[in-house]
Order: structure tokens, then C-alpha cells, then sequence
């Protein structure tokens, strides 16, 4: 089970597909309360592994990596170090990177502290701008109740994709750490970076995502020479089950980078 070390946080992360030559190296990034499972449960590692390296990466809090309790250990500029620590392990100099929700987040802080290392950038399901302090107080609120309390409306959003194997681990994350990232978003503003991000970036959403949506599409307005995807009939956390529908983006997205070089 591979580790990298930042700043004395252990990051798990595991490697599917050797790649082949000219094919660059993904790295894969899941969503809040999930882990690197989530790659695999939704098909994305089976649809991409045949012809690409992917680099799947619990984030700090999720999954086998440790879960420090402090918001500030959460900030977005330390989650971006995490990816280039296991970069530097791997030895990757300039991968495609792919986040959805809470891995967008990360994304857009790669692209702040360190756009030279992206070969391109693909964010699903978040935007780069601040939230709102009293919402965050709200959900802290919420998810202080305990992660049983939660998980019927986990279930409701995933649906059909809700398995026995998602319940068990949804239930087995470290409170605490949930709750210091969700605190740690108060500090969370990367609007600036969107005129920089000149590196080749994939955006999208799903049009039933009433929180992000709307911002994401003016998000991409914003990111010089950004495509945009919409997907129509589809709520947040469906368009993150829906492999089937991205990796066809993904797949033609990446290979115009490459082609390109």
C-alpha cells in the first residue's frame, strides 16, 4: 500500500495501468466523505486503465490516508501539496489531473501553486469561488450530528449507486476530520487564479445541480480557452456515477492535449 509523506500527513494512494507510450499519466482524484474506492466503484478506473497510468489518491481525512483534525490542515494549498508529494514519489513531472467536487477544489489549487506541473486540468462539480461563512457554520452544524444522521440523504443522492460497500465506508470516516474540512473552507478563495489558468482545462456539470451549476458555468467563462460541458438531466453526485457519459469527454479532451505536444 504506497504512502507519500507533506508536511507529516501520510497520503494513500494506489496505481492502476501501465500506459502506453505517448498516453500521459492521470491523476485521479475523488470527492468529499468518499475515498479512491469511488474510482473504481463507478467504472472510471476500468474505462481508463487499459491505455493510461492512473494515480488515485485518497485525500488527507478520507480513505487510508490520515485525518488530521485541525480546519487549517485542510486549507487548499495544503491538499495540493499532497498531489504533488505523490507526484514527486511517482516521479510524474507534468500528468493530466481529473477532481470532481472536493477533488475541483484541489484542482484549482494546483493551478494556483503549481500550473507548471499540469499537463492539463479537468474540474467536475465545483467552482473556485469563497462560500458563504454562515452556510459553512450551517453544514458544520449538521454534519456535527453524527455520520448516521447523514447517510439517509447520502443514500437518497447516489441512488441505485448507493451499495452495501458505500454505506459501510461513508459510516467508517473520521467525524472529526470531515467536520475540520468542512470548517476549512471558510479560507477557501481561488477566484483569482481563473485568468491564469492557461494550461488546456475541461469544466463541467451536471444542469440539475442547483448549487453548483450556475457558478461553474461562469467559472468556465472566465478560464482562457476552457471547454465547457453540460450535462442536462443530471444532479450532482449523478454525474459523478455516470462514467459511461465523462470518460468519452475525457478520453477525446486528453488525446487533443496530446496531440498538440
Amino acid at each position: 500500500m504506497p504512502y507519500a509523506t507533506h508536511d507529516g500527513v501520510r497520503i494513500h494512494y494506489e496505481i492502476e495501468g501501465d500506459g502506453l507510450p505517448g498516453i500521459a499519466p492521470v491523476v485521479c482524484y475523488h470527492g468529499f466523505t468518499g475515498s479512491l474506492d469511488e474510482m473504481y466503484d463507478f467504472g472510471y478506473v476500468e474505462a481508463l486503465s487499459a491505455d493510461r497510468r492512473l494515480i488515485l489518491i485518497d485525500a488527507r481525512g478520507h480513505g487510508a490516508s490520515d485525518a488530521p483534525h485541525a480546519p487549517e490542515a485542510h486549507h487548499v494549498e495544503a491538499l495540493a501539496g499532497d498531489v504533488l508529494a505523490v507526484m514527486d514519489a511517482e516521479g510524474l513531472a507534468r500528468p493530466h489531473f481529473f477532481g470532481y467536487s472536493m477533488g475541483g477544489r484541489v484542482g484549482f489549487g494546483l493551478a494556483r501553486v503549481a500550473p507548471e506541473r499540469l499537463l492539463s486540468l479537468v474540474i467536475g462539480g465545483i467552482t473556485p469561488f469563497a462560500a458563504d461563512p454562515a452556510k459553512i457554520d450551517r453544514r458544520v452544524a449538521t454534519w456535527r450530528k453524527g455520520l448516521a444522521a447523514i447517510e439517509p440523504a447520502m443514500a437518497r443522492g447516489y441512488g441505485a449507486a448507493w451499495t452495501p460497500a458505500m454505506r459501510e465506508r461513508f459510516l467508517a470516516n473520521d467525524l472529526e476530520a470531515m467536520v475540520a474540512f468542512l470548517a476549512g473552507l471558510k479560507t477557501f478563495d481561488c477566484e483569482d487564479v481563473l485568468p491564469a489558468m492557461i494550461m488546456p482545462c475541461l469544466l463541467y456539470a451536471g444542469e440539475n445541480d442547483t448549487v453548483f451549476y450556475d457558478d461553474m458555468r461562469c467559472c468556465a467563462s472566465r478560464v482562457p480557452g476552457a471547454r465547457w460541458i453540460s450535462l442536462p438531466d443530471l444532479s450532482h453526485l449523478e454525474v459523478y456515477v455516470r462514467s459511461d457519459l465523462i470518460v468519452p469527454h475525457l478520453r477525446a479532451f486528453w488525446g487533443e492535449v496530446e496531440g498538440s505536444l
